[in-house]
């Protein structure tokens, strides 16, 4: 397997913490709530997947109670911005490091311990083409992700739910005054954005990579809000470049088996050097910025 098989057939699953913790996020944002503790939300959600599965629980039990106890810590960010109005991103910057320190708590005596992972799931005559065969051979997590980004994308494009969701982020005050909930429908938002994150970190702990280490979401919840921001809010673009990123993260191993004498900390900051340089391109166009965001995001809503 040259450089390119290696990336292409790992950079699904190496995308799909990226892509699950981006797609919760835009869901807050689109409601117009800016969340800035996804990485304390994948963390949490990564350590209780992890105790779960360690104690014979099962993965599937294990995403579970990942989901809940992230949309659960989500909620008293809601709680915090949507009852008393703080200051989004104080409340979330704040959540984010809640959520880093429970996980450290609580893993501290599964520090280096391991899991067993999940099997791969091959698609049938797709998995043997040349180069490409390994796009197709992945495990359930990564598929269900795919799946969840098409239903994300059916829902903002053709469903009322989405249209709600869209009409409180652009305009909370005529949502309230036809009739709809402003606080309520961001309170869902807020809590299927923690969920999600506790997916991602759970993703990362119990499947990608299968052990426990004080730390080991590594700043995926960052990139993941810079995702919405280089996805401009919309679910392809926000799949593309969880894609991107997942590529990304494994050039450094595909470099280091090809013997190239690159130092490993450059490699292990590419994500994060290509975060810094999307982000100023992106955000170098203010009108693509305007065409597709959201005008109330961070703004408090009063009645």
């Amino acid at each position: 397997m040259n450089a390119i098989e290696f990336i292409l057939a790992g950079m699904l699953a190496a995308a799909t913490p990226f892509l699950l913790a981006a797609l919760g996020e835009m869901v807050a944002e689109r409601a117009g709530v800016l969340n800035l503790g996804v990485e304390g939300l994948m963390a949490f959600g990564a350590v209780l997947a992890f105790i779960i599965v360690y104690q014979g629980g099962g993965h599937l039990l294990g995403f579970v109670v990942a989901g809940l106890g992230s949309a659960v810590l989500s909620l008293l960010f809601a709680f915090v911005t949507l009852g008393f109005r703080a200051n989004q991103v104080a409340a979330g910057l704040a959540i984010g490091i809640l959520g880093q320190g429970l996980s450290a708590l609580f893993g501290k005596t599964y520090e280096s311990l391991t899991v067993r992972g999940l099997p791969k799931l091959a698609l049938p005559g797709l998995s043997e083409l040349p180069v490409i065969g390994g796009l197709f051979v992945q495990d359930i997590v990564v598929w269900i992700s795919l799946a969840a980004t098409l239903a994300l994308w059916a829902i903002f494009a053709y469903s009322k739910i989405g249209l709600i969701v869209r009409a409180v982020g652009e305009n909370p005050k005529a949502a309230h005054a036809i009739g709809y909930s402003v606080i309520s429908v961001r309170v869902l938002a807020i809590a299927f954005g923690g969920a999600m994150a506790g997916f991602a970190g759970a993703y990362a702990s119990v499947v990608y990579t299968p052990l426990w280490a004080d730390g080991m979401i590594a700043g995926r919840g960052w990139i993941a809000i810079a995702l919405v921001v280089f996805g401009t809010w919309l679910t392809g673009r926000i799949f593309l470049g969880a894609c991107l990123f997942g590529a990304v993260s494994l050039m450094g191993l595909a470099a280091q088996a090809t013997g190239l004498d690159v130092p490993s900390q450059l490699l292990s900051s590419l994500p994060y050097l290509v975060t810094i340089i999307v982000l100023g391109i992106i955000s170098a166009d203010r009108r693509l910025l305007k065409l597709n965001g959201v005008a109330s995001l961070g703004e408090p809503f009063e009645r």
